[in-house]
């Protein structure tokens, strides 16, 4: 009784005993079914396989890799699949593969370009990953050129100007990033560029750019239509890619030519040999587009401005090349048009500088960085100071002390100058009357300011003058207004109202430089000037006693004896001899101005001079 109930348990284990080697031999029925399944799907798919073992060489390959490397299957047996698909050719490539046939790594997969047997090339996809629950890896292979063909297409249209079938602005970047990171083949120093690449290294560590605009296209598309315009650009584009191609400097191609967008063009020149090579295919471009162009029917010429750089590529940026060259077509265009002007570090340096001051002007006023001198207008006749002119400086806090024709010129194209003229006109007027109380039993000085013509069209001049007269206390005859022959002459409208209302309220008008401009006498008469100022060019002509100019000496007697007949003084300018002066007196002037009298001085010195001795004359 005590056993029965566990009669019942013991069968069990025996029964799970003997039926463990009928389930194992049916696992393995099921295994080997299934393994001969895999055979044949291996040997029949699509799909080019191998089954490569642990040491990478291949003990299998379906017909499909056969096939695609245009060989038997079974002649790929006990080769090295790594040679099969050139896995070996990079060492990142390498190490993964080698990972993976050590069991470290689960698969990893690249793309390599491969030679079929007949010598054409294909694009494949090569997989490598562990068959489960063997030792082996399986190596798998798909073709897709097809895919990288579609891509290539779509990059090219990506790539490549639709106009001009050029590249386009992003694959010219593209190229010139490349360009500037590649380092330059060793070369040693005494080797020419010429012996350097004869020996077949080509790498010189050099860069050039010729950056083309072309001169009036607007005018093209404007008149004959976008149809015409985008022949002749694409004309355009066929004549820049010969003159790269018959580069004679190039050796092993032609360079990069571009279209950037609208008319402009890029000839980007990698490994130059020097400005020479960038110059002469300057000079080829502008030839080639000088001849005119026919397009369908419609016969046009055009012309370039092109900015030239060439430059060593290390430590140069895309940025800073792409800077240089439009700056330096910019100078081309400025210079003319129809030019080709190479990059000069020290004209760029003075732009820079130009645009320094240019930014700090404005502020620069308020910051008082600015500060009157002024030069004696001397009385030839009795040496005696009249008056003085009143001439700019800038004490820049980064360049120094700057006079007046580094940022005069600024001043006028920004506009600035009418700010500045205030202050100028301001500071003279209030210096003038302080002078004036003083030495209230001298004659007072009057004094002379510069005006640019900019400040009668964008300020109301005659209401600047008349409130600072009226704040400073200063007599209205004693300010004198000098104004260039070329801004006073054919004067009209409201420059000629604003002269006529200084004048009608007692300041002198005075014209500078006084025939260098248009010398329109018959118009003299007829504007409110008092005073002319001889330009200082006649004057030298006096300096040489021995060999005076007759001529120089004619022209300024008879502008003298005209500037009398008309009611008008006559100060002449630059006066450094006394030699000069006497023969200034002689023939009539009135007052003289130059270093023989005095230098522009600080208020102080001038203050000096009033009641003292005459100058020397």
């Amino acid at each position: 009784m005590s056993g029965t109930p566990e009669g019942p348990v013991h069968p069990e284990p025996a029964e799970t005993h003997t039926a463990e080697p009928a389930l194992t031999e049916r696992d393995a029925g099921r295994r080997e079914a299934e393994l001969r399944d895999y055979r044949a799907a291996f040997r029949v798919a699509r799909l080019a396989m191998a089954l490569v073992d642990r040491d990478g060489v291949v003990v299998a390959a379906n017909d499909s890799l056969g096939a695609l490397l245009g060989t038997e299957a079974g002649a790929l047996r006990e080769q090295a699949a790594a040679d099969l698909v050139d896995l070996a050719s990079d060492g990142r490539t390498w190490h993964a593969y080698r990972e993976v046939l050590r069991g470290r790594r689960s698969r990893f997969r690249c793309t390599r370009r491969l030679k079929h047997a007949d010598g054409r090339s294909l694009w494949a996809e090569v997989t490598v990953a562990p068959v489960p629950g063997d030792r082996r890896v399986l190596l798998s292979i798909a073709d897709i050129s097809d895919r990288r063909e579609l891509q290539a297409r779509l990059r090219h249209l990506q790539m490549h100007d639709p106009v001009t079938r050029l590249p386009n602005r992003t694959l010219f970047f593209e190229r010139l990033a490349a360009a500037l990171e590649e380092p330059a083949a060793p070369r040693e120093p005494h080797e020419s560029y010429e012996s350097y690449e004869s020996y077949g290294y080509g790498r010189t560590g050099r860069i050039g750019l010729c950056y083309i605009d072309l001169d009036g296209f607007k005018a093209v598309n404007d008149t004959l239509g976008h149809r015409v315009g985008d022949r002749l650009l694409a004309a355009v584009a066929g004549r820049l890619t010969e003159c790269a191609d018959s580069d004679g400097y190039t050796r092993g191609g032609g360079h990069l030519v571009a279209r950037l967008g609208g008319d402009e063009f890029a000839i980007l020149v990698e490994d130059s040999t020097g400005t020479e090579q960038l110059t002469d295919l300057a000079r080829s471009v502008l030839d080639a587009l000088q001849e005119p162009f026919d397009l369908a029917g419609q016969r046009l010429s055009v012309s370039a401005s092109i900015g030239v750089v060439e430059r060593s590529g290390r430590g140069t940026t895309a940025t800073a090349l792409m800077q240089a060259a439009d700056t330096t077509l910019y100078w081309a265009k400025a210079d003319g048009k129809a030019r080709w002007t190479l990059f000069d570090p020290e004209r760029n340096a003075h732009r820079m500088t130009r645009q320094a001051l240019s930014s700090t002007l404005r502020p620069a006023v308020e910051d008082g960085e600015f500060a009157l001198e002024y030069q004696p207008l001397v009385d030839l006749v009795d040496g005696a100071v009249r008056g003085v002119e009143a001439l700019v400086r800038w004490h820049h806090p980064q360049f120094g002390p700057l006079p007046p024709n580094r940022f005069i010129g600024i001043a006028e194209e920004d506009g600035s100058i009418v700010e500045l003229g205030r202050w100028i006109l301001r500071t003279a007027c209030r210096q003038a009357r302080q002078w004036q109380k003083d030495h209230p039993r001298e004659r007072p000085l009057f004094v002379s300011v510069n005006v640019a013509v900019r400040q009668v069209w964008d300020s109301d001049l005659v209401a600047d003058v008349a409130g600072i007269l009226a704040e400073t206390g200063l007599a209205p005859h004693l300010l004198q207004l000098e104004l260039t022959e070329s801004a006073v002459m054919g004067s009209a409208g409201r420059p000629l109202q604003a002269l006529q209302a200084l004048s009608d309220m007692g300041v002198r008008i005075a014209i500078d430089d006084f025939g260098t401009g248009y010398s329109n006498l018959a118009y003299l008469s007829r504007l409110p000037v008092s005073v002319l100022k001889l330009d200082g060019s006649f004057v030298r002509g006096f300096q040489d006693e021995e060999h005076a100019n007759a001529a120089d000496e004619l022209i300024v007697e008879a502008l003298v004896r005209l500037a009398h007949r008309l009611g008008l003084t006559v100060t002449a300018e630059c006066v450094e001899t006394a030699g000069q002066a006497s023969r200034l007196r002689r023939i009539g002037c009135d007052t003289g101005q130059g270093w023989l009298y005095s230098r522009a001085v600080t208020p102080e010195r001038i203050a000096e001079l009033i009641g003292t001795e005459p100058l020397p004359a």
